[in-house]
């Protein structure tokens, strides 16, 4: 019989954790594991088992003799090794503020008996809507058959189709009638607007049928149009599903979708958004989603984190698996942690002047938690603390190679952002002088397909005063994707 997990590993946390983070752990466990909510065989015990340790660790004197006994309780072992790079090695004791960067990396370690990948309880949300009519839809279509034909038995899958209203396709299961599957898919119709918060509510509601610690919780949102009048209840939901652990991505097609409100869909819950101009690179995206997620070993990776006196978080991004822009607020929502790549992350900090009595800067102060959903107990904590010493005179080094080259690639997807933020606010000479040296970088580099769109941009910025819906998103998706894996070297304790 399995050791029953102790109550720090019951609730995710180290042994020196604060009544604070004792508290916030079980509150956050309690919403995601409550019976109400769960019907997964397994849950309520877990549920109650949660409850016990949160009795006994809030408060002081059990705490204390739970403490004492703890030496026979295996060694808390997170399933992880942290890595982390600093731009500077010290922090000079300026008068003015400073900036630094953290590059952090996650690398899975998996246990040799656990080989495949968590069960998948997927949720495809589909826009019907008239726009949709023709190649899109048809690409849809065929593209939704291949990954039914491709799930393993124990993943679930459910597909929620909408356009001004949501309709349950194929309910949440995993005893699929494939051939009634593909006839109801094939059947499919266009039809109304695009009403994206009656498609997401279904989909959510689907997934978190089944929503369990021990499957990953996805919801993939495929769209070619833009939403009005309902973007506050969908962000609601989407704050609803992250304390839950259901991340969500989307797909926009063509250039008539918002990209900024999908961004922000997909960034709360550690998901990613993406861009295709064509209706065939419908088939890869889903293709390469699935794959993605049915080879994630760690699952809704958060930085719970403070940030220490005078620090602010400026911003925050990640390098791969998925390229996506963070939330900026604690708790960062990360993503997963692949079996075969790293989850590497990074965060831009800004410093108020160093006193000159100060030896030392707390950046942040923090745990990462993460679920795996192989394992008994699938709740996982490891501290992350983020700190420079101080120093007289500036850090004579430069910034490691793994810092250069992410924060360059990194430069080019944030000059095109001050790009739309200048055209916004009316820069018209400043935005297209920003596009002309993005073009002009990758000229250098050989990327001339890419260069040559941000200059006929450039172009048509100046003649309208606006981007083109088509160019604003191929140039912001496109420098996106030149974001390379990067590889950090400095292990922590």
């Amino acid at each position: 019989m399995a050791e029953k997990p102790g109550y720090y590993t019951l609730l995710g946390l180290p042994k020196d954790a604060t009544p604070d983070e004792i508290r916030r752990a079980y509150r956050q466990a309690a919403r995601r594991l409550h019976p109400d909510a769960n019907t997964e065989a397994g849950e309520t015990e877990l549920f109650i088992g949660i409850q016990e340790a949160y009795e006994v660790l809030a408060d002081e004197i059990k705490r204390a003799a739970y403490d004492d006994s703890l030496p026979h309780e295996p060694e808390f072992n997170p399933p992880i090794n942290l890595n982390l790079v600093y731009s500077r090695s010290t922090l000079p004791r300026l008068s003015e503020p400073q900036m630094i960067y953290v590059l952090v990396e996650l690398i899975a370690q998996p246990d040799p008996d656990s080989i495949l990948g968590a069960p998948l309880n997927v949720c495809l949300v589909l826009d019907c809507s008239t726009s949709m009519e023709g190649e899109l839809l048809d690409t849809v279509k065929a593209s939704a058959i291949e990954l039914v034909r491709q799930l393993r038995p124990q993943d679930i899958l459910s597909i929620v189709v909408f356009s001004d209203r949501a309709e349950i396709l194929l309910p949440a299961g995993n005893r699929l009638e494939r051939s009634v599957i593909e006839t109801n898919i094939r059947m499919l119709q266009t039809s109304g607007g695009t009403e994206i918060y009656k498609g997401l509510e279904a989909g959510y509601n689907e997934v978190r049928r089944n929503r369990s610690s021990k499957h990953l919780n996805h919801i993939i949102l495929i769209t070619d149009g833009r939403t009005y009048g309902d973007e506050a209840q969908c962000m609601s939901l989407v704050d609803q599903a992250s304390q839950e652990g259901v991340g969500i991505s989307g797909l926009g097609i063509g250039d008539k979708w918002n990209d900024v409100f999908l961004d922000n869909l997909a960034k709360q819950t550690g998901g990613n958004s993406m861009y295709v101009s064509k209706p065939k690179d419908i088939r890869q995206f889903l293709k390469e989603k699935f794959i993605g997620l049915g080879q994630s070993f760690g699952e809704n990776v958060v930085y719970d984190f403070d940030t220490g006196p005078g620090v602010q978080l400026r911003y925050a991004f990640r390098m791969q698996p998925e390229t996506s822009p963070l939330d900026l607020k604690a708790p960062l929502h990360l993503g997963s942690v692949p079996r075969d790549v790293s989850l590497n992350i990074l965060l831009e900090f800004m410093i108020k002047p160093v006193p000159p009595d100060v030896n030392s800067i707390s950046i942040a102060k923090g745990r990462l938690i993460l679920d795996i959903p192989s394992k008994i107990s699938p709740k996982f904590t490891v501290r992350l603390n983020l700190d420079r010493p101080t120093s007289k005179d500036p850090d004579p080094f430069p910034p490691p190679q793994e810092i250069v080259q992410a924060m360059s690639r990194l430069t080019l997807y944030r000059m095109q952002e001050r790009a739309r933020q200048d055209v916004a606010e009316g820069k018209i000479k400043e935005a297209t002088r920003r596009l002309q040296n993005i073009a002009t970088h990758l000229l250098s580099q050989g990327n001339h397909e890419l260069a040559l769109a941000i200059l006929s941009e450039a172009d048509h910025i100046q003649q309208n005063l606006a981007f083109s819906e088509e160019g604003e998103k191929r140039i912001k998706y496109g420098t996106r994707g030149l974001l390379l894996p990067v590889v950090v070297k400095e292990k922590t304790e």
